[in-house]
């Protein structure tokens, strides 16, 4: 059986890496396409609803899907723990399942997992991430989803040591962590985890060169597995075995 998906978001950049992985998948198949602007009734009959908008639709498109009992997969930056937290509820009601994407490199992933694996030892964090121009939110989705790791790893120590907070331009902190976005041409997505203690520091470096290529295998792994999900699933690191979890 053909597992019918509607692609909302089909036609931007990330929309159309997804459509091409799918067309790859044995099993699934895209059956609508949807831009930002198309009417929420067209999901109706789909299996699966792929969310690639914008942080302003996608909430949309989640309560649209989970309302008629649709699994989605959200590959749309900008959903923080907070704001997922408003989902919840609807998800265990409709007993539908909602997967959140962050970022779909597994580069990104282990580079996040080890940095919150090293953060208890550090008593200083900071992130700073840099993508191209366009994007639209800040911090990215997969800083905001790092720095909420690198919080849950360091609960037993506290938050990170963060001087200065209360001026802007120490970034906006997310789990005490302050992260610093830069958008500029030139650049396509690349994050840096700066962890220090006295006398040292450590660096987590994660560069997306060729997105079609990096997100590719995330990609393969996650549409199944949100096809399947039940409830609430936050970050790739569910799918593979790194040894950590959310």
């Amino acid at each position: 059986m053909t597992t019918q998906v509607a692609l909302v978001g089909g036609t931007g950049k990330l929309g159309t890496i997804i459509h091409a992985v799918i067309g790859e998948l044995d099993g699934f198949e895209v059956v609508r396409v949807l831009t930002s602007s198309s009417d929420l009734s067209e999901l109706d009959g789909a299996d699966l609803v792929i969310d690639a908008t914008t942080p302003q639709v996608s909430i949309d498109v989640v309560r649209a899907a989970v309302e008629r009992r649709i699994n989605v997969l959200v590959a749309t930056s900008g959903w923080s723990a907070e704001r997922i937290a408003l989902i919840r509820p609807l998800v265990d009601e409709a007993a539908s399942g909602v997967v959140f994407i962050p970022n779909f490199s597994l580069g990104s992933v282990l580079g996040s997992a080890l940095a919150a694996a090293a953060a208890p030892f550090f008593s200083s964090a900071e992130i700073v991430e840099a993508h191209h121009e366009k994007k639209v939110d800040s911090p990215s989705g997969t800083a905001v989803r790092t720095a909420e790791l690198i919080a849950a790893a360091r609960a037993e120590q506290g938050p990170v040591s963060a001087p200065h907070a209360d001026q802007r331009a120490r970034g906006q902190q997310v789990g005490s962590v302050p992260i610093h976005s830069l958008r500029r041409p030139g650049v396509i997505a690349k994050q840096e985890v700066i962890l220090a203690g006295p006398g040292e520091s450590l660096t987590f470096t994660h560069d997306t060169v060729e997105p079609a290529l990096a997100y590719a295998p995330g990609i393969r792994l996650a549409v199944p597995y949100a096809a399947q999900a039940h409830g609430v699933v936050v970050g790739l690191e569910n799918m593979i075995d790194i040894g950590f979890r959310s």
